[in-house]
């Protein structure tokens, strides 16, 4: 993976001694023609810039995302 990243958020993970949730934007994640997504991180070992899991959503979809999100409060 390729592309441009800028660290927006880091969040305290709740139940963890030291993990967190990281929200990063990567432009061009997958080369240069490829569009803009927001990385969201989970590292129990408090590490933000590498997360041991995570998942791309397109910058496209993220208002519908945080509709649903918001929802399930």
């Amino acid at each position: 993976m390729s592309g441009i990243t800028s660290l927006e958020k880091t969040i305290s993970l709740d139940g963890t001694k030291n993990g967190v949730i990281s929200v990063s934007k990567i432009d061009q994640p997958y080369g240069p023609k490829s569009g803009t997504v927001v990385s969201i991180g989970i590292s129990l070992a408090g590490d933000a810039e590498k997360p041991e899991w995570k998942v791309h959503l397109p910058l496209a979809n993220l208002d519908e995302v945080i509709e649903a999100l918001q929802a399930l409060k």
